[in-house]
């Protein structure tokens, strides 16, 4: 079978080579415990194999290329160049607690039209590739930074890109990223057959269901994919979810100024997570306060007040909730901001 990651790739050139099993247990420290991000600075192999691998893969151990960095106080996005004169965006958060914390993308653009996200405005461009997806984290982990926690919450949806599961093998691989499952969070518009893979293969990664409406009309109207997937049926799956992993499952609300943040919308999303039997303590709520984009401008963010209220009513249900913490917008690294241009372009920051 054909390498799908530059992990499988070194690993077919080293047999071609006839190299001893370890040298393959050397890259891989020099990569992830040394910090080397060029082949031919790993001077623990010789030169000829250094040689091979510069020839197959070229020098630099990452796929991907930094092009623009910014900060803010909380948070640094770097948008990334790839094959194919296309961009990608990938977020590090940092913690005053102390631990960092890493958006990533999984596709080049969007092709669901979320009408108020940023990306979806795009178009899926392409599915990126394992190493696309991991060399993002591999980039900060050369810098030097600690890989915390990692969401893929970035550009795209994560479930519709068929690399994504082995992109989570090499991951968690221990002689690799080694990043535990519960580490990892995948959200998704609600994308059935994904879902049911994530179950199979990777119980224990955290799961994030983006619902964003209670009802079925409006959310089909803010997300077009709800026509395929209609919130019951996701919602019957979470629950077999939940069931099988004994883990919670996170719902992600962005709230809407005027759209989807009144108390009849509350209660409607108490009404969809109460009454699902006794796992239904494991349904988390958070809410996320809108990033408004040049690329969305129908769309605002809700006020503290009607935040407020919203969290009460989901409270006075029983319902566990979160306002998720803001920052990043002012370098538009916030969730649905992610647009992939250059700072100098027209619509970008």
């Amino acid at each position: 079978m054909k390498p799908t990651s530059k992990y499988e790739m070194i690993q077919h050139i080293l047999q071609s080579l006839k190299q001893p099993g370890y040298r393959y247990k050397q890259i891989a420290e020099a990569i992830f415990k040394q910090r080397i991000g060029d082949y031919e600075h790993m001077q623990m192999l010789p030169q000829a194999l250094r040689r091979a691998l510069v020839e197959q893969l070229g020098n630099r151990v990452s796929a991907v290329t930094p092009v623009v960095k910014q900060r803010s106080e909380q948070a640094s996005k770097i948008l990334f160049a790839i094959a194919g004169n296309e961009r990608v965006e990938a977020v590090r958060l940092s913690y005053k607690e102390g631990w960092d914390s890493y958006c990533i993308s999984s596709q080049c653009g969007c092709g669901f039209g979320c009408r108020f996200c940023s990306t979806g405005t795009m178009g899926l461009k392409r599915h990126l590739t394992v190493d696309e997806i991991t060399d993002q984290l591999l980039h900060f982990h050369l810098d030097g930074y600690s890989l915390d926690s990692v969401s893929f919450m970035g550009m795209g949806e994560a479930l519709a890109n068929p690399h994504l599961f082995h992109a989570l093998k090499v991951m968690t691989d221990p002689g690799l990223f080694g990043l535990g499952q519960r580490r990892i969070t995948v959200s998704t518009i609600g994308l059935l057959p994904g879902i049911q893979r994530l179950r199979r293969e990777f119980p224990q990664i955290n799961l994030t269901y983006s619902l964003h409406s209670p009802f079925d009309d409006q959310r089909s109207e803010l997300m077009p994919i709800n026509d395929r997937f209609p919130i019951r049926d996701v919602m019957l799956e979470l629950d077999a979810h939940i069931q099988t992993t004994g883990r919670k499952v996170y719902i992600a609300y962005i709230m809407l100024r005027g759209l989807n943040d009144g108390a009849e919308h509350a209660e409607a999303v108490a009404a969809w997570l109460r009454g699902r039997g006794p796992w239904e303590h494991l349904y988390h709520v958070n809410l996320i306060p809108y990033n408004a984009t040049e690329e969305t401008p129908d769309y605002l963010q809700s006020d503290r007040e009607r935040i407020r209220r919203f969290v009460q009513v989901l409270k006075s249900k029983g319902i566990q909730v979160t306002v998720r913490t803001q920052f990043g917008s002012e370098i538009k690294a916030g969730c649905g901001q992610l647009y992939a241009s250059e700072p100098t372009r027209a619509k970008s920051e």
